[in-house]
């Protein structure tokens, strides 16, 4: 099940708000009878827990079990860790393993078995299915563990408080990465008031509209040159293919990110954000500070730093850091080659363009050129398609451009321009412009249009969303398979 689907909006969203408020109605009803100052949630998070099993169960009801043991298995482990200063390290090593092993069988067990075979020794291999999410959840267990041990968190004493932290559906199958310590006091005791409301549900609308007009549209383009029309690719359709995945990965990532943050909001729950507007970076070291922030900051906090960091062997921290993020996307060469091409570039930037005065345009040129030309290598997992594709971005095909090039840019035109010109930090010009013409935020007038805007905005987005999502076919998030 995904976001973006009528399925969801209209039937398990629709099920789960009502079934959400009643939980919310027996919570306050209890706090009164016992005279309690503070509601605990606990029917509004028996539900959460239920439809989020319901929601990963729907395309894997197998794998929810596998899921649930995980948490068992972190609860037990962190409860150790919590409960034994002589022991610490120990429990820590041994929920590590655990999870790096369950990650590592189910989502690299036939690529391992696939590289012996290449080397000329039999070895079978394991035909298993990847369970949606499983590198989302696995890396929350992991930071879990870590933080518990460092005393940055308590361990979960509810078995049920951790499966709802790691089993929560908004952010289960394609994050952000949710660090424990950032919800923690959410999970028992949050409130929720009118503007998180107003402010989740435009979040969610936004991220609707990210996914449905600009990437659902983008990934139909990309596939007709860098799928179907890969064979006879021109120069020009390669950079138009490469440049729509380019925009297409962006919106529909953030798009996620976009429609989790807001549902979480509405519950009370504030993520933090995954993207800030990325293409605006200066440099690929701004770039990755930028994209799936969740995810660098997991890298950073929990291997990067604690290998030395910038203190020492900083060029090897940095390599040994994107060979994961590159093995994190997929069991793939293409993936690790993509991880260690960024932590190459990165590694220059340290010592060399970080340390010289280069106009910030052409840092802003260079580091776009060098983005598109990774998203080339991340597209293609077959090597032999990869480098037909590097072959006629750079030239070298039977003709450099074509009448079909031509009629995908004009006859997607405005697309393209939204596509363009939302990869700017456009809603914080328009509020700026709208606080600054009125007075200021505190004014009446700025709210007045602040909160019309978001009303229609939100209703627009809704019924064009719903127009386009009857019979789509090309609607699955990119993310979800990783």
């Amino acid at each position: 099940m995904v976001f973006a689907d009528l399925f969801f909006l209209f039937v398990f969203l629709a099920a789960f708000i009502v079934m959400y408020l009643v939980g919310g109605a027996i919570d306050r009803w209890v706090l009164v009878a016992e005279d309690k100052l503070h509601p605990r949630n606990e029917t509004k998070n028996f539900v959460l827990i239920l439809f989020s099993l319901i929601f990963y169960a729907w395309g894997e009801p197998v794998y929810v079990f596998l899921m649930i043991l995980s948490v068992l298995m972190n609860y037990i482990v962190g409860r150790a860790i919590d409960n034994s200063e002589e022991k610490r390290k120990l429990m820590l090593g041994i929920g590590v393993a655990c999870n790096i092993l369950v990650l590592g069988v189910f989502k690299y067990a036939g690529f391992f078995a696939e590289q012996v075979n290449s080397l000329g020794i039999p070895c079978p291999i394991p035909n298993i299915a990847l369970p949606i999410g499983i590198s989302f959840y696995t890396f929350q267990s992991l930071s879990y563990l870590v933080d518990v041990y460092r005393k940055d968190s308590p361990a979960q004493k509810s078995y049920w408080g951790l499966l709802l932290y790691i089993s929560m559906f908004p952010q289960l199958i394609a994050g952000p990465i949710v660090r424990y310590g950032t919800i923690v006091n959410e999970i028992h005791n949050r409130r929720v008031n009118s503007a998180d409301i107003a402010d989740g549900i435009t979040r969610f609308m936004l991220g609707l509209g990210k996914k449905v007009f600009i990437a659902n549209q983008l990934s139909e383009i990309a596939d007709q040159f860098l799928v179907s029309g890969l064979k006879d690719l021109s120069t020009t359709g390669a950079w138009v293919g490469i440049i729509a995945f380019t925009l297409q990965i962006y919106y529909d990532f953030s798009g996620y990110s976009d429609m989790a943050i807001g549902i979480g909001r509405c519950m009370g729950f504030r993520f933090n954000e995954n993207f800030n507007h990325p293409y605006c970076c200066g440099s690929i070291t701004d770039f990755w500070r930028r994209w799936h922030m969740s995810l660098g900051s997991f890298f950073r906090d929990y291997v990067y730093i604690p290998m030395g960091g910038n203190r020492r062997h900083q060029w090897f921290n940095i390599l040994v850091v994107w060979f994961l993020t590159g093995m994190w996307h997929g069991a793939s060469w293409n993936f690790v080659l993509w991880g260690l091409y960024f932590g190459v570039i990165l590694v220059i930037e340290k010592y060399t363009l970080l340390r010289w005065k280069v106009p910030a345009v052409i840092m802003h040129v260079y580091a776009l050129f060098a983005v598109v030309l990774g998203w080339g290598i991340f597209y293609f997992v077959d090597m032999a398609q990869m480098g037909k594709f590097f072959s006629a971005l750079f030239g070298n095909c039977k003709e450099v451009h074509n009448m079909f090039t031509m009629t995908a840019i004009t006859d997607n035109f405005w697309l393209w321009v939204i596509a363009l010109l939302f990869i700017m930090p456009v809603r914080k010009w328009a509020t700026q412009l709208c606080a600054k013409a009125t007075g200021g935020e505190d004014t009446t007038s700025y709210n007045l249009i602040i909160t019309g805007t978001r009303i229609v905005f939100s209703a627009v987005v809704l019924v064009l969303c719903t127009a386009l999502l009857v019979g789509a076919t090309n609607n699955a998030f990119l993310y979800t398979r990783f």
